[in-house]
């Protein structure tokens, strides 16, 4: 059809939308960016954290926030298989000190001075009722002075403002190494786990190792399961534990590559101890390394959906522990998202589900034994968390033990 001009184009209605054609300056579409502009992964979690951490610390965040930007601190996980006087005198001499050994002595001397202030307490104190003492007793006794954590763990650390780095570690004459570097908070989910000896203990999300390594040191292990879904993480955990235990000690860790989400359906009512450190934001990561994080726009519905996993692998811990046994929760994250709140979720449905009672354990004897090492947070409702700080940059670390009653 020949194109209409002049007369003929002003004849017809609406000009050429009356032969069902849009006007001429419709006809083409305003140019837009072929892609949406770059935000990196960095950047995201920053606006994350700013807009939720904020609300959830107040005037904490900025001192929190800067913490997480800055040099992170270690702690040398000392190998009790390899030379383990030897190394820790080595590390002395640096001025480093074993923080969990400095807690023990702080208790001890606790109980030694007990005694003196209770009698001054009773000599000042009015005559009561037998019943009366009995309920003052049990409300005067500190929880500090019976703390209940595993044992045989040590790990040395540099002191509060001390920036100082360990040296690489060293292998033996058998190449094992003699410590493990590691975020010394990251001790404190197996310190206040409490294994004891003939404990079968599982670790349900065990790579990259140092966790594991830690239950190894307590040598109270009778048997070990260690697994991780991810076949590449379950082989660096390998590795991390070949390098530091004797063959005949590894061979005996049982390393598997389930979905722990159906350990409960696999070797329910069975462990002594769980440990449940799930997969997480992990905070500190996330600020500071675009390489594997979370916050990358390819993983967005992973990280959207990680309450729901981390409360699937807390009820599956939870199945797996025999009545009696204790399961320990822990992330390296900040969130109440992934920590509280999937608590309460995961014993919540262990009751109406399963019915299984749980009870959350109080773990304020742990803040009151490493308040000298670790920055802790006053105000969380379940289990215990370490702030990072600037003079004590460990953490983020959340933990919470909870009780298979039935």
């Amino acid at each position: 059809m020949a194109a209409l001009t002049g007369p003929a184009r002003r004849l017809l209605p609406g000009g050429l939308a009356g032969l069902g054609l849009p006007p001429r300056r419709f006809r083409y579409k305003k140019k837009w960016a072929a892609t949406a502009p770059k935000i990196s992964a960095i950047r995201m979690a920053l606006q994350n954290f700013d807009m939720n951490y904020s609300l959830q610390f107040g005037s904490l965040w900025p001192s929190i926030r800067v913490s997480l930007l800055s040099e992170q601190k270690y702690g040398a996980l000392i190998n009790n298989f390899s030379h383990a006087d030897r190394v820790s005198q080595e590390l002395e001499l640096l001025n480093a000190v074993d923080f969990v050994y400095e807690s023990q002595k702080t208790v001890q001397r606790m109980q030694e001075d007990l005694p003196v202030e209770q009698v001054r307490a009773e000599e000042a104190a009015p005559q009561e009722s037998h019943t009366e003492q009995l309920s003052v007793e049990e409300t005067q006794t500190p929880a500090l002075l019976s703390p209940s954590i595993s044992p045989n763990i040590k790990c040395y650390t540099f002191s509060r403002g001390d920036v100082s780095r360990f040296p690489p570690a060293r292998p033996d004459a058998f190449g094992t190494l003699d410590y493990y570097l590691l975020d010394a908070a990251s001790l404190l989910p197996v310190l206040a786990l409490n294994v004891q000896p003939g404990d079968l203990v599982l670790d349900l999300c065990a790579a990259p190792g140092g966790k594991t390594l830690a239950l190894l040191q307590t040598g109270c292990c009778r048997q070990l399961a260690a697994n991780d879904i991810s076949a590449s993480r379950s082989s660096r955990l390998r590795r991390v534990l070949s390098s530091y235990l004797p063959k005949s000690l590894s061979a005996g860790v049982r390393i598997t590559s389930w979905d722990g989400r159906n350990w409960g359906d696999l070797e329910g009512d069975t462990y002594n101890r769980v440990l449940v450190d799930v997969p997480c934001t992990t905070d500190r990561h996330s600020v500071m390394e675009e390489d594997n994080n979370i916050f990358s726009r390819l993983r967005s519905k992973e990280r959207q959906m990680l309450p729901m996993l981390q409360m699937q692998l807390l009820l599956a811990g939870l199945l797996a522990a025999r009545p009696g046994g204790e399961v320990m929760y822990s992330t390296c994250s900040l969130s109440q998202l992934q920590n509280e709140y999937v608590v309460e979720r995961a014993v919540e449905i262990a009751e109406i589900e399963h019915n299984i009672r749980v009870r959350v354990e109080d773990l304020s004897y742990v803040r009151r034994l490493f308040q000298d090492t670790f920055s802790f947070f006053a105000d969380c409702r379940l289990g215990e968390l370490v702030l990072p700080h600037l003079t004590a940059n460990f953490g983020p670390m959340y933990f919470c033990k909870l009780r298979r009653e039935r």
